[in-house]
């Protein structure tokens, strides 16, 4: 639904400028950098709507290709965790280890520190 209100926003945005375009026929000076030329007003209202369209499509394009990218590096950093992840718990055994809370830890410490 998204991408057909979009299109349908691009459309009626064309019709617009064209409408406008065509109300402005009249020749403007334009200037260049080292030159200048006289051209219809139809002709630079055009090219600088399709100018501009141009380059918001360049940009979209480089913004989806870093996307892209993007994703197939994090869905290769997640196969490789994945199955770091599976050879980990096939290979390491779960133990027993006892936390320095343990009542049993503690008195082997004091036993220890009496030794000592």
């Amino acid at each position: 639904m998204k991408a057909q209100w979009t299109i349908i926003f691009i459309l009626l945005f064309a019709l617009i400028t064209a409408i406008f375009a065509v109300i402005n026929v009249e020749p403007v000076k334009v200037q260049f950098l080292f030159t200048e030329a006289n051209l219809p007003l139809i002709l630079v209202i055009l090219g600088s709507t399709l100018l501009g369209g141009l380059i918001v499509g360049l940009i979209g394009i480089t913004r989806q290709f870093k996307l892209s990218r993007t994703v197939k590096l994090l869905e290769k950093q997640l196969a490789e965790a994945k199955s770091l992840q599976a050879e980990t718990s096939v290979v390491a055994p779960l133990t027993a280890v006892q936390s320095p809370s343990d009542p049993d830890t503690q008195t082997d410490r004091l036993a220890d520190a009496e030794r000592g």
